[in-house]
């Protein structure tokens, strides 16, 4: 039985966006291609029809997710706002793929670290891009200072087991995050 192109599309789309979820929530390396087929609802058998490796659905599901997220909002506080709450800590599967996977992707492919430094790059240039009236290179400076603060402090929230260290992660980082804004509007 011959599939249509629209549901070969819609196969994909479930495969990455079953693959991206479970990635985020329990790393690469615990995360099978049968693991990923199933939480996609298609047979295992149909993996290599629409990638060659699970090397290859790395890379894929990091620029579906990456994609994904670009349409975000750029303006950094309000942005930071959503981005370090405790709903966005407590959820890895449908979380930032950066803070999930960062220090993960690091030992993944080529094709993979290409698509995480696209992505990084993207990012900061919105940022910066949003900041009006402010000189170039300081919207520059302040975009990679705001998104690795950013990251950083949602990593270090969820790795704490202490509940209100990990809400003070988030609390202080978000206000140091709007004082830099301050200072340049």
């Amino acid at each position: 039985m011959k599939v249509s192109r629209e549901q070969v599309a819609e196969n994909r789309r479930k495969i990455l966006d079953a693959a991206s979820e479970l990635f985020r929530a329990k790393g690469f390396e615990a995360v099978t291609v049968a693991d990923v087929m199933k939480a996609a609802g298609l047979t295992h058998g149909g993996f290599y029809g629409y990638f060659k490796s699970k090397e290859d659905l790395i890379a894929q599901a990091l620029a579906h997710v990456f994609e994904r997220a670009a349409a975000s909002d750029t303006e950094i506080v309000r942005y930071a706002a959503k981005y370090l709450s405790p709903a966005h800590r407590d959820d890895l599967a449908c979380g930032c793929p950066v803070a999930a996977l960062g220090g993960e992707t690091v030992r993944q492919t080529p094709q993979a670290r290409a698509v995480a430094t696209r992505a990084l790059r993207e990012r900061i240039e919105r940022v910066a891009a949003s900041m009006e009236n402010v000189d170039p290179a300081i919207a520059r400076r302040e975009a990679i200072g705001s998104w690795s603060a950013l990251v950083g402090g949602l990593i270090l929230a969820r790795l704490a087991d202490d509940p209100k260290l990990a809400d003070e992660v988030l609390k202080e980082t978000l206000a140091w995050i709007d004082g830099r804004a301050i200072q340049h509007s």
